[in-house]
């Protein structure tokens, strides 16, 4: 993974090597500026040559990718790759929670009193807190890195897949229809609704083909509506039968049910159900897709748009797994990539605390009363920090992030888990709290 540089008036400039970077702060000609990514600042150079960068970026309902590259005529070698996973999930539950606990207040042994939300407008583009969210930790990350690193071109995922082009695609030209990308977006939508498995047996990490739900010989259509995932036993075995008659006969599927410890029944319900279901991850995307977009165009820097089935068709043309990070280097036209097996920097969104300070019980009523200060002895709940406790049960270095309690014995979140007792008195600071959490996710085995 490069280390982003700095100038000595923080100018951002080329990446360098770990390598170089530890030479650097050995000689005493460079300092630490971040830790998380890691940025250091010369000290003894105000300018220096760059070369063209760009960020790609693949939006997701709950994971973001990003990838950092340089870019050499039709080719591309990734820098650093990021994960940002947002926490969407937890401001709407905070909401749901927040708006059960006021409607219990104002309607409990009280008299009905008229609903006055109906006189509330929302400003133009508003989105849900928890979709804008999205937007806002995007935003924050591209201006993070676009001030730690040169970067000249972003290149963003627009869209999942394009479901207007599945629909009617007579309408996309003639590069759908017989070009590269035939078939990419409608497989790649039909993997996201069907959860990349079977929809018969349920079957994972095989090969998967495209199926008819109602058979052609049975009037079915080709609308994505009527299409499923299956693998080989599956699809022969259906073959011209209606989904009720081959749940129902035996060619082989409740044995391969059983395998997979799946009931017949519920299978069948489950198919039905997901037939029908709209993608609310997919939905996410598309609702925040245009917002942050226009986003972007406000940095001043050209964005390049593409689909997500032009994003696929890369990766597998190139060979290259499927990650969040990875799928951001694909995002674009791009002719080859190279150095993409690197350690990806998992970022978290934790948020900045809470400024509740009760904790409530199922009822609403208090429970607990925080304390007033947030620092216990130089520490904050969010900090990263090393801990060395020399002797005892828990005798060993702990590196993560810390919750402080008053007493003075705190929790540290670790990659393997939450230590818990641990004294004030063995912990070092290595960065604050900065409303994210950070961990390395090492190189993918080859």
């Amino acid at each position: 993974m490069a280390v982003l540089v700095l100038s000595k008036n923080k100018r951002p400039l080329m990446p360098c090597s770990e390598k170089r970077a530890r030479l650097l702060l050995e000689r005493g000609r460079a300092v630490v500026h971040r830790r998380y990514p890691f940025t250091i600042r010369l000290k003894d150079r105000v300018d220096g040559e760059t070369q063209p960068l760009r960020l790609g970026i693949d939006p997701g309902s709950t994971v973001t990718g990003l990838a950092l590259m340089r870019e050499q005529d039709d080719t591309r070698h990734v820098l650093s790759l990021f994960e940002l996973a947002h926490r969407g999930w937890a401001i709407r539950s905070s909401l749901e929670q927040r708006s059960a606990f006021r409607r219990r207040r104002r309607t409990a042994n009280l008299r009905h009193r008229a609903p006055r939300f109906l006189n509330r407008t929302k400003p133009k583009g508003w989105l849900a807190p928890s979709l804008q969210h999205r937007i806002d930790t995007v935003q924050s990350w591209v201006g993070r890195l676009c001030k730690l690193a040169p970067i000249t071109h972003i290149s963003q995922e627009l869209v999942r897949f394009d479901t207007q082009q599945m629909a009617s695609p007579e309408i996309s030209g003639i590069e759908y229809q017989q070009g590269t990308l035939l078939g990419y977006e409608v497989r790649e939508y039909l993997l996201e609704k069907w959860g990349r498995e079977c929809a018969y047996c349920g079957d994972k990490d095989i090969p998967l083909e495209v199926e008819h739900i109602v058979p052609r010989s049975q009037g079915g259509t080709d609308r994505v509506s009527n299409l499923a995932l299956a693998c080989r036993e599956c699809n022969q075995s259906k073959g011209n039968l209606s989904l009720e008659a081959f749940f129902a006969s035996d060619r082989g599927l409740k044995k391969r049910l059983k395998a997979n410890s799946k009931d017949g029944a519920t299978s069948l319900n489950r198919v039905q159900r997901t037939r029908k279901a709209p993608l609310k991850d997919a939905a996410a995307v598309n609702a925040t897709r245009w917002a942050l977009f226009n986003m972007l165009k406000t940095t001043g820097l050209p964005v390049e748009v593409a689909s997500g089935g032009r994003t696929k068709y890369n990766r597998q043309r190139l060979r290259i797994p499927k990650t969040h990070a990875l799928d951001a280097a694909c995002v674009g036209a791009v002719e080859q990539i190279t150095g993409w097996n690197k350690p990806v920097l998992q970022i978290k969104a934790t948020g900045r605390g809470s400024y509740q300070r009760t904790r409530l019980d199922r009822y609403g009523f208090p429970r607990g009363y925080m304390m007033r200060q947030k620092q216990v002895q130089g520490f904050q709940t969010g900090d990263t920090v090393i801990a060395n406790v020399p002797t005892g049960k828990k005798a060993g270095n702990y590196v993560g992030r810390v919750a402080v309690r008053k007493s003075g014995s705190f929790n540290i979140q670790t990659l393997e888990g939450v230590i818990q007792g641990i004294s004030w008195q063995h912990c070092t600071l290595l960065s604050r709290g900065d409303g994210y959490g950070y961990f390395h996710q090492p190189k993918i085995a080859i």
